[in-house]
């Protein structure tokens, strides 16, 4: 069997502009831009942490996707591996993330707090707490 090689997370968003906005803002990724079809909406949209693509996609029936927002379930999260997690948290809370947990030290080696974002996508940010600590 093939080694898979690389993995893209992809997330689901009825408002793609605001969804990449918010990610940028709050939580630091860097934009990779924004999609659009030819009447101008919105349907993909992208953002990295480090080297690591997170793409944006839009709501579609065709492909049985919907939002948290709409579907009131996130099925799914994502942790991110932050320098500073405390620091982090606070910067996200400034530009309107809802922390549902606070900065806290886990038992498995990592300082972590979660997060929502503006569709209800669920967010983990770390610091590993020793050297080599994932």
């Amino acid at each position: 069997m093939p080694t898979p090689r690389r993995i893209i997370p992809v997330l689901v968003y009825e408002d793609i502009p605001a969804g990449h906005d918010f990610l940028v803002t709050a939580f630091g990724f860097v934009s990779g831009g924004i999609e659009r079809d030819d009447q101008g909406r919105p349907v993909h949209a992208e953002v990295r942490a480090g080297t690591m693509p997170i793409w944006l996609h839009r709501v579609t029936a065709a492909h049985n996707l919907a939002s948290p927002r709409t579907a009131n379930v996130a099925s799914s999260g994502l942790v991110v591996h932050v320098d500073d997690v405390d620091a982090h948290c606070e910067h996200a809370r400034r530009h309107g993330a809802v922390i549902e947990r606070e900065p806290e030290d886990q038992p498995y080696g990592q300082r972590e707090y979660s997060a929502r974002d503006t569709e209800g996508h669920r967010w983990w940010f770390a610091t590993p707490l020793h050297a080599g600590a994932t």
